[in-house]
């Protein structure tokens, strides 16, 4: 049975939209700590303003805007990028998306995410020196598909972790299959909103990929979930 290519950053854009708070606490949770219930959570617009309006625009794939309705602390940004092709990734764009930010913001509180969809080795760190000082040093947050054992989340309350369950680590067809199981079960416990868990449903077959066996099996070891 053939399957219509997902448009994986769409998938993602959606899904850290929809899940902000949750998106921050999986995919950057050094950053998360103290972002609590009383913070308020906006998506930015995508296309960074432009120097002249003739030249091209650069547009960032998931910009989030934290304010802490106190004031106590200064807005935060993240920057949340998403690579299908790891080899097409470029740091020196990252860092051009960061500054975009950063000016039109007005703050120098970015943190910039990206969501690698294979586990080959990236850039991590960019420094440019000369032989007395390092005159900028930029890294940023990653999460790779495929890098960390699907069984340290199959429980976790986080959604994001949840549906994302399909893109981590296993080994093997009964793995595959449990994981996609669990990505199911907590859309079922944790999405209350019907549309929403159809939604979803979509977006965990996407990364699941089972083929015609594996579907059949399924079936026959998850029913409940299958009729999710």
């Amino acid at each position: 049975m053939s399957q219509e290519t997902p448009d994986y950053d769409q998938d993602f854009k959606n899904l850290i939209v929809d899940y902000p708070r949750e998106a921050i606490a999986f995919f950057a949770s050094q950053e998360a700590v103290r972002l609590d219930e009383s913070v308020r959570v906006l998506p930015i617009r995508q296309e960074q303003l432009k120097e002249r309006l003739r030249h091209h625009y650069r547009a960032l794939d998931t910009p989030l805007h934290i304010e802490w309705s106190n004031g106590e602390r200064e807005v935060l940004a993240f920057a949340f990028e998403e690579e299908t092709r790891t080899e097409r990734f470029d740091i020196h764009r990252l860092i051009h998306y960061c500054t975009d930010l950063s000016q039109m913001l007005g703050t120098t509180r970015i943190v910039p995410v990206v969501i690698f969809l294979s586990a080959r080795p990236v850039p991590t760190r960019l420094e440019l020196a000369g032989d007395q000082h390092t005159y900028l040093s930029f890294q940023y947050l990653y999460w790779q598909a495929g890098a960390e054992p699907y069984r340290q989340h199959r429980d976790s309350p986080n959604i994001v972790a949840r549906l994302c369950l399909p893109l981590m680590h296993w080994e093997g067809t009964d793995e595959k299959l449990e994981a996609r199981a669990s990505a199911l079960q907590g859309l079922e416990t944790l999405e209350p909103d019907p549309k929403k868990r159809l939604k979803y449903a979509d977006f965990v077959d996407n990364y699941a990929q089972l083929d015609d066996n594996e579907q059949e099996l399924f079936r026959q070891r998850y029913p409940e979930e299958e009729a999710i």
